[in-house]
């Protein structure tokens, strides 16, 4: 497919974008402000292929295999961008264009209107799912070519991007909703905060998971029911493993109390899978890296970070992509799931540990809301390029071939000081050992990078959290794995958090962990602050000679296996 009159085929665009050689350079690096702030992550959508601005009359999208008898629906929008005698022509047949648009173009008008929300026009123009080739024309001159070879039923392809996704599928823009007081968490020393936050609502409770299977989770959902709260839940219909009997279990309760259960599944899902782990309650928005479920939001296994966000505009902006992904046709009643699911059985975690850190109140300068599919891998790879100091990422696991580690590699490679804490899970053992093996032959080029597998001491059982803390500033956390499958194809949704209170904060319990892994020991609690910048001071400058060539690859789907 491409995009363009003359501008090739977008896809070897993405390939040479993918193979590239960078020169190793002379890093200077002094002591810099802590109060500086990167600029904000997530400013355009991830699209996979660059996107081509329009000033002139343009083919917008294109859905040739519509999941109906006959392709009953298909359409081609165009944007007429003010121009006249305009024609659409498929090599057989030539149309013509509305002036006013944007107009979506139907051989099957009526049934095309119930699928877009712009205006739809009749035209004689059949589309092949075989292949086609469509040019725009104005006054006989070719303005734009759209051209694909195969379709995908059910999906639409963005004229701009070259890429196919899932009719009602809207990429969304990073949403900025200001300051706020934030309550900053880890687990598993504060179970607490997520199930107070759904106890305390009065008008709404939106909830998203990949999982669900906490009794506890679920109590507080019906009994807000029983308060006159309107509950929704929306989960994947198809996790890794399977859906556990305790699951069955706990969504059979909501749905029979009252609650609008969900999952999202079948051949023209969305998403590969619906992995986001956030909660709406009223107007705060809770955002966490971990399930819904005993091993992580009940503290009884795994490492992960949560905040939850006093802020009506966090608040409505999480609903509006709850509202999106729930009204999708994709998104099947739990009653209907249920019927011809199949269920695993699963022990549910039953670890117990001490709180070390205790949820803490935070002022936050400014929040933004990213997306997946859309704009959360890009905005977090801008946030690492635009560090100057530090970089201290908490993740299961990373890819060594893909866009992430490259992004740290190359913030070190500018002087930045780059710490990666990975999962001490006995099936990441392996992966991850790789990663450390690689990041030391890169310590000892003179890069200044460092990983380490963690050891929880009896605090945790393993790493589940995926996070960020950038120059002592800036948050990133959610549920995005650090791959390209996790930002492309899935549901995630990650919140960055400016300020120094949150970063304090995320900083010390990242600290903590890090030293652990070290041998350190969990009362081994550095003040993070002081660590990076004297690091990042007595750093004067690193020298790497010659080529590094990477090839980025598609990385493994990188989702939770139990």
């Amino acid at each position: 497919m491409f995009r363009g009159v003359a501008d090739g085929d977008a896809r070897a665009v993405e390939s040479v974008a993918r193979y590239v050689l960078r020169f190793a350079c002379v890093a200077l690096v002094v002591c810099a402000s802590l109060a500086s702030v990167p600029p904000v992550a997530g400013d355009r959508a991830d699209t996979g292929a660059a996107a081509t601005p329009h000033h002139g009359p343009h083919v917008v999208a294109v859905f040739p295999d519509p999941v109906a008898d006959g392709d009953t629906g298909e359409y081609v929008v165009v944007d007429p961008a003010d121009g006249s005698n305009l024609s659409l022509s498929d090599g057989e047949t030539r149309v013509s264009v509305p002036p006013d648009g944007p107009v979506a173009l139907s051989a099957t008008p009526n049934a095309t209107r119930n699928l877009v929300d712009v205006p739809v026009a009749a035209a004689d123009l059949w589309l092949g799912n075989g292949g086609e080739q469509l040019v725009l024309r104005r006054n006989g001159t070719a303005v734009d070519r759209v051209a694909y070879e195969t379709t995908e039923e059910g999906e639409r392809l963005n004229a701009t991007t070259g890429r196919w996704t899932p009719r009602g599928l809207t990429p969304r823009e990073p949403v900025a909703t200001g300051s706020a007081t934030a309550t900053a968490f880890v687990l598993p020393d504060a179970p607490g905060v997520p199930l107070e936050t759904l106890r305390g609502a009065d008008r709404r409770i939106l909830l998203a998971g990949y999982t669900f299977a906490s009794a506890r989770v679920a109590d507080a959902l019906l009994s807000a029911v029983d308060r006159g709260v309107r509950v929704r839940v929306l989960l994947d219909g198809g996790p890794i493993g399977g859906m556990t009997t305790r699951q069955r279990e706990q969504l059979d309760r909501l749905a029979a109390g009252g609650v609008d259960v969900r999952l999202l599944d079948g051949p023209h899902a969305r998403f590969s899978y619906h992995h986001p782990k956030y909660a709406v309650a009223d107007g705060e928005a809770l955002v966490l890296t971990e399930n819904w479920k005993p091993a992580g939001t009940g503290g009884r296994s795994s490492r992960g970070w949560g905040v939850r966000i006093d802020s009506s505009r966090t608040a409505d902006a999480l609903a509006s992509v709850f509202e999106h992904d729930a009204e999708g046709p994709d998104a099947i009643r739990w009653r209907d799931r249920r019927q011809n699911a199949t269920f695993v059985e699963a022990d549910p975690a039953s670890g117990s540990y001490d709180a070390a850190f205790e949820p803490s109140s935070v002022d936050v300068e400014r929040v933004r809301v990213l997306t997946a599919p859309g704009n959360a891998g890009g905005g977090m790879r801008r946030a690492i390029a635009a560090a100057n100091d530090s970089v201290d990422v908490i993740s299961p696991r990373l890819d060594p071939s893909g866009p992430y580690f490259e992004s740290l590699v190359a913030a070190a490679e500018r002087g930045v000081e780059v710490r990666i804490l990975l999962s001490n899970a006995w099936y990441d053992r392996e992966s991850n050992r790789a990663l450390v093996d690689r990041v030391e032959q890169l310590r000892d080029r003179g890069l200044p990078i460092e990983a380490r597998i963690a050891r929880p001491s009896g605090r945790f059982e393993k790493v589940h959290a995926k996070g960020a803390v950038i120059d002592g500033r800036t948050v990133l956390l959610g549920s995005l794995n650090w791959n390209r499958h996790s930002a492309r194809e899935n549901r995630e949704v990650v919140v960055a958090l400016y300020g120094d209170e949150p970063a304090s904060y995320y900083g010390r319990t990242f600290e903590a962990d890090w030293a652990a892994a070290a041998g350190g020991g969990a009362g081994a609690v550095a003040d993070w602050r002081v660590h990076a910048t004297l690091a990042a001071g007595g750093l004067a400058a690193v020298v790497l000679a010659g080529f590094v060539l990477r090839q980025t690859v598609e990385f493994d789907i990188g989702l939770e296996t139990e």
